[in-house]
């Protein structure tokens, strides 16, 4: 009936996944046949291992790597920070995956991993449990002590995987790649963003305001509209619904404050979740005026999902509502349809989620700093966008100083866009850069000749149902 937290609480053990392919023939070897791969991990230091898990044509590791909480003053306590390794060879190229969330423990891929049939490091986000230091000093959870995160452990195994490095994320994982490049820009050889907003101005929303007027269809647009209005007529029947389910569940709202203002919040980010997750064709599953209030209940809890709104959904995302609240900034966006019909206005902000235990402050020059970056001294960047992601509102932009750089839309994508969706011109373009930034393009192309050119921009390695999976896991809320 509802998915509650079954899919909810899939990002905290999130995202190592993500785009197309299958493993290539051949088991994965030492590189040197010399030292055995796990024998070199673990003689860094600070290195552990959890465990190692079996699949086909890799080696896969989860490991601990001890980091400083703070890299200004590294002498002053450290944390056990999460890690998995999937390796191919040593003489392969490397992608750095995160998903700036949790840590996926399983064996998986992102669309970079496949195209360049390489290596994959990814990495859990620091104060995402269990990588979190404790007691938690949450001041040090900001985008440049996560990009040292990952400088850090680049330094530490580029001595092992000695090839070109990529960095790749999807959603706050691709701006936590673009970020790492801007701190950090001689690490790798290329980023690919995937779905990453870019909200440099957190007082100035209206570009989602425009983007939610006009994605879709005006009927798909009024059918939503009607939805969210009639729920919160229907509020009292709904609302007694949600808290029977949330008694069944287990569920508390401790942090939220109610399962009344946790219905509000639902109610409010519908159409953006449906945009986020859906697609034009599901325009019709849209209850029309004649709904009843279970048919509404149960098209509002398969959009957004009631359970992600309770204390067992959210607090897993308390660090990324703090980094919202304090870095990243979060869209407000306007319901002028709703506002007679709310009973706690403004509710909808970074600081309803975070424990009130826990300070922040705004920095509203961060996001201003990587949007300068990017436009006027990024290289070899590639960003991925949705067209029908609201995400996609503020995206980053090139400018005058970006070199070797790409912006793509795949049509009529959602928040799972990839390479792979994008128009054929757009694919083989972006494909064809990842190849060259990897260093395997010259190799590609000695091996496969005869082939048409269209070809040659094609991953390496096959497609694997079990290893490649969405680029980005889907969640509740009003989540990159």
């Amino acid at each position: 009936m509802r998915k509650t937290l079954r899919w909810l609480l899939s990002l905290v053990v999130l995202i190592g996944a993500t785009g197309l392919g299958t493993a290539s023939a051949g088991a994965a070897g030492t590189g040197t046949g010399q030292t055995d791969v796990k024998d070199r991990l673990l003689k860094i230091r600070g290195m552990s291992l959890i465990e190692e898990k079996p699949v086909e044509g890799y080696r896969f590791f989860v490991l601990n790597y001890e980091q400083p909480v703070d890299h200004r003053k590294p002498k002053k306590g450290t944390f056990k920070q999460r890690i998995t390794v999937l390796h191919k060879s040593e003489k392969r190229p490397t992608v750095f995956f995160t998903s700036g969330y949790g840590l996926n423990t399983n064996p998986a891929r992102s669309e970079p991993t496949r195209i360049i049939d390489g290596n994959q490091v990814s990495m859990e986000y620091r104060f995402f449990t269990p990588s979190r230091p404790q007691p938690a000093d949450w001041t040090k959870l900001d985008i440049w002590q996560a990009a040292s995160d990952q400088h850090r452990i680049y330094r530490a195994l580029s001595p092992i995987y000695t090839r070109n490095w990529i960095s790749t994320g999807g959603s706050k994982g691709g701006m936590t790649a673009t970020y790492y490049r801007r701190f950090y820009p001689h690490d790798m050889s290329g980023t690919v963003a995937y779905v990453a907003p870019n909200n440099v101005n957190n007082n100035e929303d209206s570009a989602y305001d425009r983007f939610l007027a006009n994605v879709g269809t005006p009927e798909c647009r009024a059918a939503l509209a009607g939805v969210e209005r009639e729920s919160l007529k229907r509020r009292d029947e709904m609302v007694a619904r949600y808290e029977k389910d949330a008694a069944d569940e287990g569920w508390t709202f401790d942090l939220v404050g109610s399962a009344d203002r946790a219905f509000e919040v639902a109610v409010l980010d519908l159409s953006w979740a449906f945009w986020q997750y859906q697609r034009a064709s599901d325009c019709p599953t849209v209850p029309g005026r004649d709904a009843t209030t279970e048919e509404l209940y149960d098209f509002v809890d398969r959009v957004g999902g009631f359970g992600f709104y309770s204390d067992q959904g959210m607090t897993p995302y308390v660090p990324y509502f703090y980094q919202a609240g304090t870095q990243l900034g979060q869209p407000n966006v306007k319901t002028p349809h709703l506002d007679d019909l709310l009973r706690y206005p403004g509710i909808n902000v970074p600081r309803t989620f975070v424990p009130r235990e826990i300070p922040m402050r705004f920095q509203r020059n961060a996001m201003r700093d990587i949007d300068r970056w990017v436009r006027n001294h990024s290289s070899r960047m590639l960003f991925v966008n949705g067209e029908n992601d609201p995400w996609r509102a503020e995206p980053f932009r090139l400018g005058k100083g970006s070199r070797d750089s790409a912006l793509y839309v795949a049509p009529g994508a959602n928040h799972g866009a990839n390479i792979n969706a994008l128009r054929e011109a757009d694919r083989i373009a972006a494909t064809e850069s990842v190849l060259r930034w990897a260093g395997v393009k010259a190799e590609k192309a000695q091996t496969t000749q005869q082939r048409a050119a269209t070809e040659l921009a094609r991953p390496l390695a096959s497609f694997d149902r079990e290893l490649d999976q969405p680029m980005v896991e889907r969640v509740g809320g009003r989540l990159p």
